[in-house]
């Protein structure tokens, strides 16, 4: 008798992304001896026994969804190889699409190249965001230790709810009254866009980065302590001031990107959650571009300020959706859904810092790396960021052609430009 689990409010609206994005979430890491194959797929093995979602297969029936655990054998889940072209190879297994329908919600490869090692994972969005797949990683690395070093079988990975409704269980009971209440519809509503190129059926995934120094990072964390804005603001000024440049906005049009919020925020303690998704958007808008990037960074702190006053930050329109997925069909659900739901057209993603130290395997600490959110499909884009060893990484995952390329390029040139002006006064 096939077993089946429950599809979570997440899992349906990250299904319902189909139309936006292709919902991998991405990471490469590289290590400077080479990995242990065997010891490797123990753990997954046991990871995968201890996430069933991440064999399992998503059956849309139109009326309730669900997923289906599947059978499968680690040698579809992970590939080894020792290519000749390692970007090439890493490039070609990162921007991979993996159906919903699929037996398998990730993909694990590891390159062998002059003695070292580069490790990548793509995983469907469904099953986690960021925030729990930094947690994954993490406890795969330990895991591998614990098992190559001392014989310690690996199944140390978290188990439990994938629901949404954990965010709420922290509050109080007025508080969480409040909460459950909270219908209003905060989605993005800016018809600003990226100029990419028109749509193409020629178009090919990709995936466009640019590190920023330790040297210039650490200069943009002083700079932010000056002004009063975090790391996250400072990037996000100059992704606005970039965008006005970039895409010749009028520099008194006001603009919105929508900046991702883990909703972890509101648990006290995560160890009874399963790998799930508890990710939401905040919208910062700014009035104008203004006279000059400080005061695009003023614009930018005062609108993340003014979320972060808010208790129920990231919660709003959560019940709403809950209301939509229970009230009718799933097929119908999702129309009535795509008539409230406004995606964003310029969004920004702060994964934040990838700790060496907690992603080392037996001794070797990561010499690089970095991990990116989902392709988009135009007119849509995702800004992502990770930091590894206090360098940046800017990352764009676009579905697009080579005149793309160049543009999201002219793009990064613009961030380093006004994240230049922002740290010299």
């Amino acid at each position: 008798m096939e077993r089946k689990l429950n599809a979570e409010l997440w899992d349906k609206m990250h299904y319902l992304f189909r139309d936006f994005n292709d919902r991998m979430v991405h990471v490469e890491l590289h290590y400077d001896f080479e990995i242990d194959i065997e010891a490797l797929k123990t753990v997954l093995i046991c990871f995968f026994e201890k996430a069933p979602v991440l064999h399992s297969c998503f059956k849309d029936n139109h009326v309730s969804p669900y997923w289906i655990v599947k059978p499968y054998h680690i040698d579809d889940v992970l590939t080894v190889s020792h290519p000749d072209n390692l970007e090439e190879a890493v490039n070609t297994f990162l921007t991979q699409y993996i159906p919903p329908d699929s037996d398998l919600q990730m993909q694990v490869a590891v390159f062998f190249h002059e003695g070292q090692s580069t490790l990548c994972i793509v995983e469907n969005h469904m099953c986690m965001d960021g925030g729990d797949f930094k947690y994954f990683l993490k406890a795969l690395c330990k895991n591998y230790n614990d098992y190559v070093q001392n014989g310690i079988s690996p199944i140390e990975l978290r188990e439990g709810t994938r629901s949404f409704e954990a965010v709420y269980n922290d509050f109080s009971q007025t508080e969480q009254r409040m909460a459950r209440n909270l219908y209003k519809n905060v989605c993005a509503k800016d018809n600003h866009k990226f100029p990419l190129t028109p749509d193409s059926i020629r178009d090919h995934s990709f995936i466009a980065r640019r590190k920023i120094s330790a040297e210039k990072f650490a200069q943009i964390k002083a700079a932010g302590k000056r002004h009063g804005a975090t790391v996250n603001d400072v990037l996000v000024a100059a992704y606005f001031y970039s965008l006005y440049t970039l895409a010749d906005y009028n520099p008194s049009d006001s603009v919105t990107i929508s900046c991702a919020i883990d909703l972890r925020r509101h648990i006290k303690d995560v160890s009874d959650e399963g790998l799930t998704n508890h990710t939401a958007f905040m919208q910062c808008n700014i009035p104008e571009r203004g006279r000059d990037i400080f005061q695009t960074l003023q614009y930018v702190v005062h609108s993340s300020n003014l979320y972060k006053k808010d208790k129920f930050m990231g919660l709003y329109g959560l019940p709403l959706l809950k209301l939509g997925y229970n009230i009718l069909p799933h097929a119908a659900s999702e129309e009535i859904i795509k008539i409230g739901y406004s995606n964003p057209l310029l969004a920004m993603s702060n994964i934040g810092i990838l700790e060496v130290d907690k992603l080392a395997l037996d001794g070797h600490e990561p010499t690089d790396g970095f991990m990116t959110g989902a392709v988009k499909y135009k007119p849509y884009v995702l800004l992502s960021a990770t930091t590894m060893r206090n360098v940046v990484t800017l990352s764009m995952c676009v579905r697009g052609n080579d005149e793309d390329k160049r543009i999201v390029e002219r793009f990064f040139d613009l961030m380093e430009k006004n994240l230049d002006a922002l740290t010299v006064e």
